[in-house]
């Protein structure tokens, strides 16, 4: 489950999931892969299927989940959140092949699978059962060199071997051992990626979370996915809770995809205390409302000298989590806009996930909501709008007489206790997302991710 969907994993607070997202495949060394120069991989929410005339493409199915927000686990460096949506992978592991399920975080580093065998809970992975699998020992340089993206360094347990430790912002934290094992995707199999075998459990798990074997990081560190398969470039594009949506690893020329527009990723080479220097951090500029630009100084949108107040793209959050002045801003603006045609929640003790507390009550029988402003976050070079349903999110369970309680989906970060902008996968929907590591960019460019999934799956 991101924040685990399964769309990121944090445990209980942190993180986001996502709704239906996108998952990896890849290729150890690209010269002895047989496919195209790019994996596709249609993500199949339910019941839908997948399938490709294409005989170049990987494609695996990618199904989502509904966790109960307290027994959502959470990557380290992220922003206090939880929720309960993901984005899951089913793949093999080992030799011979053990089937795995894998939540798809592009927030975090460090993919690892639970190891330690616990009736009814956890969905587990057996590294005794799999001849491939070697763990690392303390003296490898890997344990050393190319850990230094960990907030917690890696140490040596009393049979020498390389000890992790992931922490969470509720206290929580996976540990266990780094190793070395083969993923096959598709038809293809990596052998000696590197993982963490986590033999600890959480406090909170929940029936749906034990269907979960593990997480696949995504993002820049050294021991992420991308990192290790040597992907120079990957794109996702979201679609809806009932449509396709797809994930593409490698370079692809997508003729009817049209021009994106980019937005280039921040980089820092000094370590800052409260900067993610292995996320994908872009430079949020602006806000507007409709056609209405809020009045904010850009200096609200820039890291301090700690590194606080960095924007990432996080496919592994659900929400888009924003500082103080600019929540405040945006609340007050959209409060204004949608006067006399949404009715408040007046309960100033309901802030749903903690972090937001702009609801509204809504008639269970009103299948659709009213015209809404939209909300478009403007970056350097490029800009996400949020129009329609995705700006408002109906409350599981809450209800209040003859009315569903509906919250605006941006939320207050510093109710959290972490200065940060966090755009997540729930905005994301409908737009195109290329990270370009070669370039250090973003490319963005709205787009129907279900029709989009419907012509790369039939090879057009």
């Amino acid at each position: 489950m991101s924040s685990l969907l399964v769309l990121k994993l944090t445990p209980t607070f942190l993180k986001v999931h996502q709704i239906l997202q996108s998952i990896p495949t890849y290729c150890t060394k690209k010269s002895s892969c047989s496919m195209a120069p790019f994996l596709i991989f249609l993500l199949c929410i339910q019941f839908h299927f997948c399938f490709s005339s294409n005989n170049n493409a990987v494609i695996l199915p990618l199904k989502t989940q509904v966790i109960p927000a307290w027994a959502v686990p959470k990557p380290p460096n992220k922003v206090y959140f939880h929720h309960n949506v993901s984005l899951t992978v089913s793949l093999t592991v080992g030799t011979p092949p053990q089937d795995v399920t894998m939540v798809i975080d592009t927030g975090s580093e460090l993919s690892w699978l639970h190891c330690k065998k616990s009736p009814s809970l956890y969905t587990t992975f057996d590294p005794l059962g799999s001849s491939s699998y070697s763990p690392i020992p303390c003296t490898s340089p890997i344990c050393t060199t190319r850990t230094r993206d960990f907030t917690i360094p890696v140490s040596c347990d009393p049979k020498k071997l390389c000890h992790a430790t992931l922490s969470y912002a509720d206290m929580s934290s996976c540990e266990g051992n780094l190793a070395y094992d083969t993923f096959h995707i598709g038809s293809s199999a990596t052998p000696a990626t590197i993982f963490g075998c986590m033999d600890s459990s959480y406090s909170s798990i929940s029936e749906e979370d034990s269907k979960t074997t593990g997480l696949m990081g995504m993002n820049r560190g050294s021991l992420s996915f991308v990192s290790q398969m040597g992907f120079l470039k990957f794109s996702y594009c979201i679609s809806n809770r009932d449509s396709f949506g797809i994930l593409l690893l490698g370079e692809a020329s997508i003729p009817w995809l049209g021009p994106l527009n980019y937005t280039p990723l921040i980089q820092i080479s000094t370590p800052l205390p409260y900067f993610d220097r292995v996320a994908y951090t872009i430079q949020l500029e602006g806000i507007r409302v409709s056609t209405k630009v809020l009045p904010l100084a850009k200096s609200v949108f820039v890291p301090d000298h700690t590194g606080a107040g960095q924007t990432m793209l996080d496919s592994g959050t659900q929400f888009t989590f924003l500082l103080e002045p600019a929540y405040t801003a945006l609340k007050n603006e959209f409060l204004q806009q949608t006067r006399g045609v949404l009715r408040v929640l007046e309960d100033p003790d309901f802030v749903f996930q903690d972090a937001m507390d702009l609801c509204y009550r809504v008639p269970l029988n009103q299948w659709s909501l009213p015209p809404l402003p939209t909300v478009s976050l403007m970056f350097r070079g490029a800009e996400m709008t949020v129009s329609g349903d995705p700006l408002l999110y109906r409350v599981p369970g809450e209800v209040r007489g003859s009315d569903a309680i509906y919250c605006f989906t941006f939320a207050n970060s510093d109710r959290l206790g972490r200065e940060a902008y966090v755009i997540g996968h729930h905005h994301q929907q409908n737009v195109w997302l290329e990270f370009d590591l070669q370039k250090s960019r973003v490319g963005l460019a709205p787009v129907r991710c279900d029709l989009a999934g419907q012509k790369l799956g039939q090879g057009s």
